[in-house]
């Protein structure tokens, strides 16, 4: 982010301008994180995916909370259609677990050696990066000394969430997607699998469907860097001035591509709404904001909605 305070505020303007203008921007994390962790953490993704699926099943999501734990290849959904992957999915752990409530129960780990160890190392690594992150965010927005407080009050016991995804290539005949329009996030090296929705760009002849409304381009790995995107929380508080950013994986390639996206997101409990500085600020420079406030959200509330819509459909189904 800069180590003096005119590098910290360039870091922020430039965060500030990708986020207004794209909704997403690579961050360079190789002075936080060594290439050898994240080789690592994909390895020991592979590890598990190509364990035999009754030993897979065995972490399966209806084990637990339905939201922690193993889906198979297209177990859940995004916007109502069946995504071609499959899944380990973790969250911040809770006191009193119960696994009769969504997205209160355990973690489920797989047994493959150093699984646990690498990815406890990357989360509080992952950790740290969201609060710098938000820090700088703040700073280019603007935010006074009492709204950045305020943010960091509803992070600073973050609900994080992770997911270990597998995606095998696409049958040609495929009419679909990989993954559905779904903050950190670092990917296996395969190009051309990623991307991201651009609003509002010229007519393009080769993409009809969005047609002087946007357009998707691909978003390749880079080394070194993770993929940040806004998301929904951090769209309230903008009161829309940051979108989130819609985004899928088609994977027509021939490998088994790994994703590792973390969530770095509010307390459970938080109520996210609009800061009043930037409800000042969409209202002087956004026309189709004026006059318009998002209605405040309960996180917890909102991610509990969020993991039934997903997934609940199908619990039960390879009982």
């Amino acid at each position: 982010m800069g180590s003096t305070e005119q590098a910290r505020k360039e870091t922020a303007q430039a965060i500030r301008e990708a986020c207004i203008n794209y909704g997403f921007f690579y961050l360079d994390i190789s002075s936080h994180v060594d290439a050898i962790e994240t080789e690592e953490l994909v390895r020991l993704a592979r590890e598990f995916f190509v364990l035999p699926q009754e030993e897979k099943d065995r972490l399966s999501l209806r084990n637990e909370d339905h939201a922690r734990g193993y889906s198979r290849l297209g177990q859940s959904i995004t916007a109502g259609k069946v995504d071609k992957h499959e899944e380990l999915d973790f969250f911040r752990p809770v006191e009193n677990p119960d696994k009769t409530k969504v997205c209160w129960g355990n973690n489920q780990w797989p047994t493959v050696e150093g699984f646990w160890d690498k990815y406890k190392i990357w989360i509080e690594k992952m950790k740290v990066l969201g609060r710098v992150v938000m820090e700088a965010m703040a700073e280019g927005l603007g935010l006074t000394a009492e709204e950045r407080e305020t943010l960091r009050s509803l992070v600073n016991g973050s609900f994080w969430a992770m997911g270990v995804i597998g995606y095998p290539p696409l049958p040609d005949d495929h009419d679909g997607i990989s993954f559905g329009s779904h903050k950190f996030l670092h990917t296996d090296s395969t190009p051309g699998a990623l991307q991201v929705y651009l609003h509002k760009l010229p007519n393009n002849d080769n993409n009809s469907e969005y047609a002087g409304k946007g357009q998707w381009i691909n978003v390749d790995p880079i080394p070194g860097c993770v993929v940040c995107n806004i998301a929904s929380m951090f769209e309230i508080w903008t009161n829309g001035l940051y979108k989130s950013t819609l985004h899928r994986v088609i994977h027509k390639g021939t490998n088994y591509r790994i994703s590792i996206p973390f969530f770095f997101e509010p307390n459970f409990n938080a109520l996210v709404e609009p800061l009043p500085s930037v409800i000042a600020l969409t209202e002087s420079i956004n026309e189709e904001q004026l006059g318009r406030t998002y209605e405040p959200v309960v996180y917890g509330e909102f991610l509990v909605k969020k993991v039934k819509n997903n997934f609940l459909p199908d619990i039960g189904k390879y009982a």
